[in-house]
């Protein structure tokens, strides 16, 4: 007579210590036979692993793998905490971060890295759902919505990863890897800032917009002194151009060296009937040029102020940045022409105009804020400066992180073409924290113009130039009235 053997669990258990397990750890010893509960699992598991990354392998599946996506979790919300806080509280880190290569390439490492870890946990919480197992009607919502929570987290923080790196070789493309770092002359750093157009202005050899930013080292404050392009008999500081020049800029009897003794005449003077190398040969070392020193120079000693780096603005590029931005709001106090100009003296605007520029508030494109900047024949060059400083005030103003962080690709990529500069890396850090201050205060402006402090550039006072250059960057401090 033969005796039966009682039933066993597959898994080597008793089958009343198997349905212990599956009613006390239903995520980890489902009722396989059951397609409700095989379904609702599945739905809890993917929904999990996006929620928490790796909480789905701790509840169902290989533990060990399930901590490290924890961990990897904990620590990514962690860092985007401190991330927040550092922005509302202390900026000074994410400024270093965001202008320094090596942190750059180590931060999108880290990205790269999740959104590894993250397929793979997608990949394994899929195995776990076991979909043979799910309802058939689910089988396809389940996985489909494991795949798309994959997409939008994962491809998140690919697109975060992709943009750090934009922003790295931007950084590498636009500043030299080293350079001549200097301390803040007489408690600022001053900046000279040149716009050209890459269609007509480099073509013609001159520079359409000259200035130079002087920024306070220790407050960030910012002063924005407007040079009139065609200044006259600029004197020069101590250097080549001082030595060939010592009673200021002279022009040249060749035309094609420069018809007058302008400022702006300088590259066509210093780059094409001079040797400029010969004149300053580290410029191209430095990544500057000739024609770039010579106007340092010619700025120096209008100003009375050192001046060690230079910023060239791409005017043509310029547009594409404002379009990066999304456009730009400017009050536009009278009606502007759009072209290029009258063919001939006396030409009626409506013949030759391309377009018009509303008075009023206008939120202009890049196409718009160009002509803006350009327009002269219906005003003056003197007028053209303040707009184009209105033009840069706008710009500043508008560049808060909101609006950085939702179009960096698009501001980066056309920086890229924007931009020239003798900036070096290492000195990126800190200017990024004066920028941060210099948003938290007015910027002042002064425009060496008749209507601004009264400047003939026809015959410019050097020395009363100098002099008000001094007292706006140093004011005089109020003395206390006596007591009694």
């Amino acid at each position: 007579m033969s005796v039966s053997s009682p039933p066993r669990a597959s898994a080597g258990r008793p089958t009343s210590a198997r349905s212990a397990l599956v009613q006390d750890r239903p995520m980890r010893h489902p009722d396989a036979a059951s397609p409700d509960v095989m379904t609702r699992r599945a739905w809890w598991l993917v929904v999990l692993n996006f929620l928490l990354p790796g909480s789905a392998q701790v509840v169902a599946g290989n533990r060990r793998l399930g901590r490290v996506g924890l961990a990897a979790t904990l620590a990514m919300w962690v860092l985007l905490v401190l991330t927040v806080l550092s922005a509302l509280l202390w900026r000074a880190p994410i400024g270093w971060i965001g202008t320094n290569w090596f942190a750059l390439t180590l931060v999108q490492l880290i990205l790269f890295a999740y959104v590894v870890l993250w397929v793979v946990l997608t990949v394994d919480t899929l195995r776990l759902v076991r979909l043979v197992r799910v309802r058939k009607a689910a089988r396809f919502g389940v996985a489909a919505l494991a795949v798309a929570l994959l997409v939008v987290a994962g491809g998140t923080t690919a697109y975060a990863a992709v943009s750090v790196g934009t922003a790295r070789d931007t950084l590498g493309s636009l500043f030299g890897q080293s350079g001549p770092t200097v301390p803040p002359s007489d408690g600022h750093y001053n900046i000279l800032l040149l716009g050209a157009d890459s269609g007509d202005g480099r073509d013609s050899m001159r520079f359409d917009s000259i200035s130079v930013v002087s920024i306070n080292a220790d407050t960030g404050a910012v002063t924005i002194s407007g040079i009139p392009r065609d200044i006259q008999n600029p004197p020069f500081s101590a250097g080549p151009m001082q030595d060939l020049y010592p009673d200021g800029f002279e022009g040249h009897s060749d035309p094609t060296c420069g018809w007058s003794a302008g400022i702006n005449q300088l590259m066509n003077a210093v780059e094409v009937c001079r040797d400029g190398t010969g004149l300053y040969p580290d410029a191209e070392d430095n990544g500057s040029s000739p024609a770039v020193e010579a106007t340092k120079d010619a700025a120096e000693g209008i100003l009375g102020i050192e001046i060690p780096y230079y910023v060239f603005v791409d005017m043509h590029g310029f547009a594409d940045l404002i379009d990066a931005l999304g456009g730009v709001d400017i009050t536009v106090a009278e009606r502007l022409p759009k072209g290029g100009g009258p063919a001939y003296e006396g030409q009626p605007v409506d013949d030759w105009a391309t377009g018009w520029i509303e008075a009023g508030e206008q939120h202009m494109d890049g196409d718009t804020a160009q002509w803006y900047a350009r327009s002269r024949y219906t005003t003056s060059d003197w007028d053209r400066m303040q707009r184009q400083r209105q033009l840069q005030q706008a710009m500043l103003a508008q560049l808060d992180p909101v609006t950085v962080l939702t179009r960096i690709n698009e501001i980066l990529g056309a920086g890229r073409h924007l931009i020239e500069t003798d900036l070096p890396q290492s000195m990126l850090p800190y200017f990024a924290e004066l920028a941060l201050k210099a948003k938290e205060q007015p910027m002042a402006s002064l425009e060496l113009t008749p209507e601004g402090v009264g400047i003939d550039p026809e015959e410019p006072d050097y020395d009363y130039i100098r002099e008000i250059m001094q007292s706006t960057l140093h004011p005089p401090t109020p003395t206390p009235a006596p007591e009694g």
